[in-house]
């Protein structure tokens, strides 16, 4: 089973038994409200996404991308020739606090005052919304490799008759979850609310098994996974 857009937002209405212009209205809110706390609470690899960049000379700072969540890891090399020759080949960044890389380079438009302040990067930190920082100040341009988790189109955004990865391969999750956020917006009866959580619940608990115990490893490593009985 799977659901378009088209599909989940009849169902929806179709449990809930709303047919109510204004509640109608609000589905896309209830399915973006799911979406999201399935990607809060679920580790799924199938949001890892990975890009390339370059980090100048003399600038500590990376543009961090725009459906960026979190990293994974940051790597650095020589671009251009260097890299050919293979002078130094991928080295991956350490994270840091920020107030590390600051106290790192206390004056990073100041490149030849200290060899601690300028060299091949080292260290990285989340600056803000737009920015990674690194440490030390790049001496060349390097090629930056960011592996990171990132937020995956809403099936909101993808017209009726489309799918995304959650509704085609967690559509319990995607229905149940958001006839939560519609039994709420309606001030259902908590009987109600506690049959749909609780599947909501169970759906979730699949989910993670598939993402954090089946997704990212195999059986010829740990073998097949125990059951445990009730």
């Amino acid at each position: 089973m799977s659901f378009t857009y088209a599909e989940l937002k009849t169902a929806i209405q179709q449990y809930a038994d709303n047919t109510e212009t204004t509640f109608v209205a609000n589905l896309p809110t209830f399915i973006k409200t799911v979406e999201e706390r399935i990607l809060k609470s679920v580790d799924l690899e199938t949001f890892r996404k990975n890009v390339t960049g370059t980090i100048q000379q003399n600038s500590q700072y990376l543009a961090v991308p725009s459906d960026y969540l979190a990293s994974f890891s940051l790597s650095a090399r020589y671009a251009g020739a260097e890299a050919v020759s293979g002078i130094k080949p991928k080295t991956f960044l350490l994270q840091k606090d920020v107030n590390y890389i600051q106290t790192y380079t206390p004056d990073p438009t100041d490149t030849t005052a200290s060899r601690l302040q300028v060299g091949f990067p080292a260290y990285y930190a989340y600056f803000d919304e737009n920015n990674f920082i690194v440490a030390p100040v790049p001496d060349a341009d390097y090629t930056m490799e960011l592996h990171y988790f990132y937020r995956p189109q809403s099936l909101t955004a993808v017209g009726d008759n489309n799918t995304t990865w959650l509704s085609e391969n967690a559509p319990n999750a995607m229905l149940f979850g958001s006839l939560v956020e519609a039994t709420v917006y309606m001030k259902g009866e908590p009987d109600i609310m506690q049959m749909y959580n609780e599947r909501f619940s169970e759906s979730i608990a699949r989910l993670k098994d598939y993402a954090e115990a089946r997704e990212n490893s195999d059986a010829y490593r740990r073998g097949l996974p125990e059951r445990r009985r009730t």
